[in-house]
């Protein structure tokens, strides 16, 4: 999906603005809750804003959501379901404004499933940092390299892992994605997620 980057910062807007409303939450309260600046979010919902990857994770954390909702057309914009289908064309990427990587949401919009398909360019050299610690929704992922090579590293533990490697991780520690090699690296990312109680 060909979208310019005003329509996705309106569209993140759009989610992140339904999303603190489902939850009742206030500017102040999600602003405690996901370590996001009161000034950020109100920027980021009136869609003046290009938040990083690592502000919209830290606000997923806060709104107990996957980041790749944070991409979802709102209920207010949503026509109709799209089907079980999500066509090549259609399927909405992001680049992140601080690491230059590139992120595809794979899955269909709208299916009610707990996972996720997401494809990732990563560019040589490329480094994202996510502080996600604890959070109300428990979220596992497996990394599976198409091609190149990525380390990631998982609180104290570095996994290097190279074409045609798969990586098992649950993000509850701070998580560092980094490609150390001068090509870029292409991977798939499934994401299920369960519900916890919160604390």
């Amino acid at each position: 999906m060909k979208e310019t980057a005003p329509d996705l910062n309106q569209r993140i807007a759009d989610r992140v603005r339904e999303l603190r409303a489902s939850e009742s939450l206030s500017l102040d309260a999600l602003a405690s809750r996901s370590g996001v600046s009161r000034s950020m979010i109100s920027l980021i919902e009136r869609g003046e804003s290009s938040p990083t990857a690592v502000v919209l994770e830290k606000l997923a954390a806060g709104l107990g959501v996957m980041l790749a909702s944070l991409f979802d057309v709102s209920a207010a914009a949503a026509q109709a379901p799209s089907g079980p289908v999500a066509r090549r064309d259609d399927q909405l990427q992001w680049r992140d404004p601080a690491s230059g990587y590139l992120r595809r949401n794979v899955s269909p919009p709208g299916v009610p499933q707990p996972m996720q398909i997401v494809e990732v360019h990563f560019p040589p050299g490329g480094r994202v940092a996510f502080e996600t610690g604890a959070r109300d929704l428990r979220v596992h992922q497996q990394v599976w390299v198409l091609e190149g090579a990525i380390d990631i590293t998982l609180g104290e533990e570095r996994h290097r892992l190279r074409e045609g490697d798969c990586l098992a991780m649950q993000l509850d520690r701070p998580t560092m994605f980094h490609n150390p090699t001068r090509k870029p690296t292409r991977y798939a990312v499934v994401i299920a997620s369960e519900t916890t109680l919160r604390r």
